[in-house]
């Protein structure tokens, strides 16, 4: 068996020397992978969505892609198109843009939703299919995508039932002033961390993390805790919508995840109510009441957890 801490520890030393002070943010992507799910990085430009996701690629042996996405893109770019080839005579696959291990998408709230589509069905199905032939997407597979705000001119926001097939959403956020400038002091002295940057595991040992992931034990106590909390939000008055079965499903996963990281085979509480809002913050949709008192998704959730009752017995 692979020591997950081992393994995680060396990843955020290894990305920590390009990323600085990031460390809760990659072992949430560390998280979803291990889960192999796909996280959805809402923030503004210029705080290091693409160096963020290239410097996991490499410290992982992983191939990496990155698609732009504007107005134009269609989704033959993304899931790759047939062509003819004169000399056969035979049609061939071109593979499209999400054809490798981590994929980073770019800005998907820019594009039309009918290419929104084509990426959410392979992120779901993990294989694309084209003129009648399916192919499998490299293993393990991971797409981060990055949102702007909202409020941003030109962008289409993802429905919720698009929203809801990302395992968990993520801000990598503004950095400190001290972590700024240890930032800045790096490029006066011209380094380039990412070219030094070497894999501190490969893909193989990702695929057997995932494997171990079914071995870590949820207790009746717990599962039943995750199903409370899921059935407090659908009934709460400041809630539109509230967590689907699927989210549910994605916390358990999450937990078990993260109950790994911490060098347990069994989940607590603790991991559940840990990973609860990266994973079902955006989940949730605020009713017009609660939207018009300025009330958050985040804060809304705490106050549905708060509502639950905590199993006392241990796993």
């Amino acid at each position: 068996m692979i020591n997950t801490q081992s393994v995680s520890h060396a990843l955020r030393q290894n990305i920590g020397r390009v990323v600085v002070g990031k460390e809760e943010v990659v072992d949430l992507l560390f998280i979803a992978l291990i889960c192999r799910g796909h996280v959805l990085i809402e923030d503004v430009p210029g705080v290091g969505k693409t160096t963020l996701a290239s410097a996991m690629a490499r410290s992982l042996d992983c191939s990496f892609k990155r698609i732009q996405f504007t107005p134009d893109v269609t989704p033959s770019d993304i899931t790759g198109f047939s062509i003819v080839n004169f000399k056969t005579g035979e049609l061939e696959y071109k593979p499209g843009a999400v054809m490798s291990q981590i994929v980073l998408a770019d800005e998907i709230n820019r594009t039309s939703p009918k290419t929104q589509s084509s990426l959410l069905e392979v992120m779901e199905e993990g294989q694309t299919t084209v003129d009648g032939v399916t192919y499998p997407m490299p293993q393990p597979f991971i797409v981060l995508a990055t949102q702007n705000p909202v409020d941003f001119v030109g962008t289409y926001p993802l429905p919720e039932a698009q929203l809801d097939r990302f395992f968990m959403r993520v801000s990598i956020g503004y950095p400190s002033a001290d972590e700024e400038a240890d930032i800045l002091s790096r490029y006066t002295a011209g380094a380039r961390p990412m070219e030094e940057l070497r894999p501190i595991c490969s893909a193989e040992d990702i695929l057997l993390l995932q494997q171990q992931l079914s071995s870590v034990r949820a207790s009746r106590e717990v599962r039943a805790y995750i199903s409370l909390i899921a059935a407090a939000s659908r009934r709460h008055s400041a809630l539109q919508l509230g967590i689907s079965t699927r989210g549910a499903i994605f916390l358990l996963r999450a937990a078990q995840a993260c109950a790994m990281l911490d060098g347990r085979d069994y989940v607590l509480p603790e991991d559940v109510q840990e990973m609860a809002q990266p994973v079902l913050a955006h989940r949730i949709v605020l009713s017009p009441e609660a939207r018009m008192r300025n009330m958050t998704a985040a804060k809304v959730l705490e106050n549905v957890i708060a509502s639950v009752k905590v199993p006392v017995r241990l796993p």
